[in-house]
């Protein structure tokens, strides 16, 4: 059996965050480091990685450093599923294959639960699903009366959906021929070939066999589902690590689950209260207060008197005298002094955040800022809730910013000086 990673590059829904998801980094590792982790821990060892041109050199290189036995295939243009196992055609068709999105977050129970009902036996394929209290922007399950799969509703409008059941990309296949035919001979406007393939095969006979999971489950379709990822990954973990190459000061507090790894330095004054990671090498200035879920990369200045609450902040960003409050920072940032992250609105009501063009409710009543690699941010300037930064840009001192800013732009506040003479 071969476990197929679908690595499909860069979501437009995830902007201003433009690395793809399975690369972004966790408890100093990325995210396809830990999938492949919970997959050998179920036994799986036979890898097979469908990604983009782009970032295949990085996953090889991911494989080559956890010592992975790994195929690979690449895919023109990330144009989804069904398009991704067509360019992974040679070296699958033949073969069993578990189909696994990494962005997806589950235990390994959930492979574990999988493989046993594949020793079973019974069925062409095992499509996981999980309940879902609320509406969830991904498809849903179709139950025949039997409780066999007869099919995914793929985005279903508000209210229409079949049943209360999600898809997760954990996918067994015995017949991966016959879904390849399948495949090639579907067309749709959506994207949703890969589904509408399955149903096809159930027309046919194929038989598929719905397997419930109700553990944990985090999938990254938006960028605050970053902040979710990051409660998944500290919640995981079952105690508090302090590198002994890490030094902490004896005028330092710090309390709760704590990950805190080699090179890093927290000063005096410094409140730490977890759960937290601070990555490699990374410096927790003076006076300067880390709490509840907070997530700082490797090689950061967190300096004097910041407060980081509940954010993500990748690697070798610098901060002075900052609040970065449920807020998702990419790398290689800075903030100037006293620029600040509201992540609370005035009337209390949820956060929006502008999507393709529309608004889109993020069920949060708290979330801050979300800002693209290499962006500037002047002094005094106030981010307002759910606003984007694009990567490369600079907000100006004093600028209080309650709109999307695009990729690579720059906006400053126009002042005007009235000068009399006294």
């Amino acid at each position: 059996m071969k476990v197929v990673f679908l690595c499909g590059g860069i979501g437009k829904r995830m902007f201003p965050i433009t690395r793809d998801k399975c690369l972004l980094e966790f408890l100093g590792k990325t995210l396809l480091e830990h999938q492949i982790d919970r997959a050998r821990k179920a036994g799986l060892n036979n890898f097979v990685f469908i990604c983009i041109q782009q970032i295949i050199s990085e996953i090889k290189s991911i494989c080559q450093r956890t010592k992975v036995d790994a195929e690979y295939a690449v895919q023109k243009e990330p144009k989804g599923m069904a398009d991704a196992l067509l360019s992974a055609e040679d070296i699958i068709s033949d073969e069993e294959i578990l189909l696994v999105n990494p962005d997806d977050l589950f235990d390994s129970s959930l492979y574990n639960k999988v493989l046993d009902e594949r020793k079973v036996g019974g069925f062409d394929s095992y499509i996981t699903g999980y309940k879902v209290k609320s509406y969830f922007p991904g498809g849903y399950l179709i139950l025949g009366d039997r409780g066999e799969l007869e099919g995914i509703y793929e985005k279903p409008p508000v209210g229409r959906e079949p049943s209360d059941l999600v898809n997760i990309v954990v996918h067994l296949h015995l017949e991966t021929k016959h879904l390849i035919d399948k495949i090639k001979s579907t067309q749709s406007v959506k994207d949703d070939v890969y589904e509408r393939a399955l149903t096809k095969m159930i027309k046919d006979g194929a038989r598929m066999k719905v397997v419930p999971y109700d553990g944990r489950w985090v999938s990254i379709k938006y960028p605050w589902n970053i902040l979710d990822a990051v409660e998944y990954f500290l919640d995981s973990q079952q105690d508090s690590v302090i590198s002994s190459k890490a030094f902490v000061s004896d005028k330092a507090t710090v309390s709760g689950k704590l990950l805190v790894e080699d090179g890093v330095r927290v000063l005096e004054g410094v409140v730490v209260k977890g759960p937290c990671y601070i990555g490699r090498n990374t410096i927790i200035g003076n006076n300067s207060l880390v709490r509840d879920y907070s997530h700082i990369g490797r090689d950061c200045i967190i300096g004097y008197s910041t407060e980081v609450k509940h954010a993500y902040i990748g690697n070798s960003s610098l901060f002075h005298s900052n609040y970065i409050g449920d807020s998702v920072i990419s790398d290689n940032c800075l903030f100037g002094d006293k620029a600040l992250t509201a992540n609370v609105r005035l009337d209390k009501k949820t956060v929006q955040v502008t999507i393709g063009g529309r608004k889109v409710d993020t069920g949060r009543s708290k979330l801050g800022a979300i800002v693209g690699e290499e962006s500037s941010i002047g002094v005094g300037s106030l981010l307002m809730p759910g606003v984007k930064i694009g990567p490369r840009s600079i907000v100006g001192p004093g600028v209080v910013l309650n709109k999307d800013l695009k990729s690579n732009s720059q906006i400053i506040l126009k002042q005007t000086y009235k000068i009399k003479k006294i």
